[in-house]
């Protein structure tokens, strides 16, 4: 297994996956081609007062998925949806921890739905949190 490691996440991906970082996010993605999950880290600032919750953010930013749900992965939680648009199929993830939230996406073809579902769920499962949120 190879590790991908940033910051504020690490993650361990299967031997036929690869990761490269582009424009503040990490594309992963395996070798047959099939789909690519992004991750990108968002960071807020510590306040006292509480922002808006997951949930909300979720349905804000995106307002196509219709159902979200609950959602676990180590010490990450939020919620994931899934929607369709022009062919493609969109699963999303919204994940925190500490300071940090996670945007997760993975996109394939609508013919190639759930292909890779299992192997990206279990990526996400290994998600542990990065140095810097450990530093507190």
């Amino acid at each position: 297994m190879n590790i991908v490691e940033t910051d504020y996440w690490c993650l361990m991906l299967p031997p036929e996956w690869s990761a490269e970082q582009e424009e503040g996010s990490v594309l992963i993605t395996d070798q047959d081609g099939i789909g690519e999950l992004a991750i990108t880290a968002l960071v807020r600032e510590p306040v006292d007062a509480p922002g808006p919750s997951l949930s909300e953010i979720a349905q804000t930013e995106s307002p196509e998925v219709s159902s979200w749900v609950s959602v676990v992965f180590g010490e990450f939680s939020g919620v994931t949806g899934e929607f369709t648009e022009e062919g493609t199929v969109l699963q999303e993830w919204y994940l925190s921890h500490g300071v940090a939230l996670l945007y997760c996406t993975y996109a394939c073809d609508a013919e190639d739905a759930g292909m890779d579902m299992a192997a990206v769920e279990e990526m996400l499962g290994t998600l542990v949190p990065g140095d810097a949120l450990l530093a507190d």
